[in-house]
């Protein structure tokens, strides 16, 4: 648990670190319970551990440390439904909870959405995968890291 007035005690000090190593344009990848986290990072991202957490409350946490990127369409990627999921009419929900703290948070672009093996593949570019306990189907969540301003550092 961080002991530190103002950092929300949900993130871990090694969650801490990877966002605060983090520069402008890395990416984050907030993986749910199903996705391949140790396999990913076998490329290159930290692994970091947020096991029993869920992706909701963790982005709501990180969020208020963590600029997003204002320089890209997007600054927040979701795992699109493979096309059976499509054709079932497979609902997530998770998704606009998602939508609704990265409004709350000043982002006023919606999510975009990547192809299944091409979230892979960009996982594998990103600066730190956080494995958590999130059961939401479709939960992984990419974020890219914005700048801070002079202004806002104090």
């Amino acid at each position: 648990m961080v002991m530190l007035k103002g950092i929300p005690a949900i993130l871990s000090p090694e969650l801490l670190l990877a966002l605060a190593q983090m520069g402008h344009g890395d990416e984050i990848v907030l993986a749910d319970a199903n996705f391949p986290a140790f396999s990913v990072c076998r490329s290159g991202p930290v692994q970091v551990r947020a096991d029993g957490l869920g992706i909701p409350e963790l982005l709501e946490a990180i969020l208020k440390l963590f600029p997003l990127d204002t320089y890209v369409k997007s600054p927040a990627a979701v795992m699109d439904l493979v096309e059976d999921d499509k054709t079932r009419g497979l609902q997530t929900p998770v998704w606009t909870k998602y939508q609704l703290l990265l409004t709350r948070a000043g982002s006023a672009t919606i999510l975009e959405k990547v192809e299944r093996f091409a979230f892979y593949e960009r996982a594998k570019k990103a600066f730190a995968v956080v494995a958590t306990g999130e059961t939401a189907l479709y939960g992984n969540l990419i974020l890219k890291k914005g700048v801070i301003a002079p202004e806002e550092q104090s």
